[in-house]
C-alpha cells in the first residue's frame, strides 16, 4: 500500500476547506466630523463614499453624515456609539473631556506649542485612549485627528493673553477654559453652531477654535480680532463600536486601519497647509476658500509664549491632573510627560 505523501495530505485538506470565505457585506452608519470644515468635506467624507468601498473591493459601504447635519451637537457621538446608534462616529475629544477627563490628554492647552509637537504628543499617549475607549465606551479607536491652530477670535481689541481678564470666552473644553481662567477669564461651554451668534449679539466676547474652522463659520461677523497663538490643536478621534467591528474578518479589518493611517497623514499635511490659510483668510489676505473677512490680525505679544506655557503648569495641568486621577496621570508622565518634558502630580 503506498503511503500518501505530506504534500498531498496538505493539498487534501485545502481542498477540502475550500477557499477562506468572502468578507460579508455591511453597510455602516457614519457620523462625521463637523461638516461644514474643508477636513470633512475634502477628506472625510470621499473617504467613507470612494475610498473604503474600492479598498474593500465593495465589502464596506457607508450612509455618511457629518454630526451637524444630523441635529447634534458633538459631545453626544462617542456615547451614541457606544450604545450602537450607529457604527463608526468622529467628533473633538474636547467636547467630551466631561464625560472622563483622559479625552484631554493629548492636547490640554499650552501643552503642544506647535502641530509637530501636538503629533508627537499624540502618537505617545494613543495606546492609552485605545484602551479607555475599548473598556469604557466599547468602541475600537481608528484614527486620531486635529484641526490648525485653535485661537482666539475676539469683538474686541486684544493685545495679549492678560487682555483676557474679565472676558467671556466660549471654550470647546475644560482646559481650554482653565486656560483662560488662568487669565481671569469666564470660560464659557456653548456649542459651536451656536458660537456665531453669540459672537454678534456680545452674548460671549471671544470664541477659539481653528484659523480655517473660524472662517468657515463666519465667526468674523460678529469678532474683529484674531489673536494668532495657537493655545491647543482641537484633537479630534475616530472610533467604531466593538460589535460593528466584529462584522469584520482580520483582513478588512487590516485595510480599515491601513486606510485610516493613509487618513490621519492626509489631515495633518491639511492642518499644516490651512494654518496659514485660515489667517489670511480672516484677516483681508489671499483667500483660496472664498472672499476673505477684513478681521485685524494680531500676532503674539511679546513674552506670550512663555505665558502660555506658564498657564499650563501653573494651573491647566494640575487641575487637569485632579480630575484624571493617579492612574491617568500615571500614563501621562510616561508618555506626553516624556515627550514635553514635564511632569503632572494628581493630588
Amino acid at each position: 500500500m503506498k503511503l500518501a505523501t505530506p504534500s498531498l495530505v496538505a493539498a487534501a485538506l485545502f481542498a477540502a476547506a475550500g477557499p477562506a470565505p468572502a468578507q460579508t457585506k455591511v453597510t455602516f452608519q457614519v457620523v462625521g466630523n463637523l461638516g461644514i470644515t474643508t477636513q470633512s468635506k475634502e477628506l472625510e467624507a470621499p473617504f467613507w463614499s470612494k475610498e473604503i468601498p474600492a479598498a474593500t473591493n465593495g465589502a464596506i459601504t457607508a450612509n455618511f453624515k457629518p454630526w451637524n447635519e444630523m441635529g447634534l451637537k458633538g459631545p453626544e457621538v462617542f456615547r451614541l456609539l457606544g450604545q450602537g446608534v450607529f457604527d463608526v462616529g468622529t467628533s473633538q475629544l474636547g467636547f467630551v473631556a466631561g464625560d472622563n477627563p483622559i479625552n484631554d490628554a493629548t492636547d490640554l492647552a499650552g501643552v503642544s506649542p506647535t502641530i509637530q509637537t501636538f503629533r508627537e504628543v499624540t502618537l505617545a499617549f494613543r495606546p492609552i485612549l485605545e484602551r479607555h475607549y475599548e473598556q469604557n465606551v466599547k468602541a475600537k479607536v481608528l484614527g486620531l485627528f486635529s484641526y490648525q491652530g485653535q485661537v482666539l477670535f475676539c469683538r474686541n481689541e486684544i493685545r495679549s493673553l492678560a487682555d483676557l481678564k474679565g472676558r467671556k470666552v466660549r471654550t470647546s473644553g475644560a482646559s481650554q477654559a482653565d486656560f483662560v481662567g488662568y487669565f481671569g477669564g469666564s470660560g464659557i461651554n456653548m456649542a459651536f453652531g451656536e458660537v456665531q451668534q453669540a459672537l454678534q449679539n456680545g452674548v460671549v466676547d471671544c470664541a477659539i477654535t481653528g484659523t480655517l474652522g473660524g472662517y468657515k463659520a463666519k465667526w468674523y461677523d460678529g469678532a474683529k480680532y484674531l489673536y494668532a497663538l495657537p493655545i491647543n490643536w482641537g484633537a479630534g478621534l475616530s472610533a467604531i463600536n466593538l460589535n460593528s467591528w466584529a462584522k469584520l474578518d482580520a483582513g478588512t479589518k487590516k485595510i480599515v486601519q491601513d486606510q485610516y493611517a493613509k487618513l490621519e497623514q492626509a489631515i495633518f499635511e491639511q492642518n499644516v497647509r490651512e494654518n496659514d490659510i485660515g489667517l489670511a483668510c480672516n484677516t483681508g489676505g489671499k483667500c483660496p476658500e472664498g472672499p476673505a473677512a477684513s478681521m485685524v490680525l494680531v500676532q503674539p505679544a511679546p513674552g506670550d509664549a512663555a505665558l502660555r506655557l506658564k498657564a499650563l503648569t501653573d494651573h491647566v495641568l494640575p487641575r487637569w491632573a485632579a480630575r484624571c486621577g493617579a492612574e491617568c496621570v500615571k500614563s501621562w508622565n510616561e508618555t506626553v510627560g516624556k515627550v514635553v518634558n514635564l511632569t503632572a502630580k494628581a493630588n
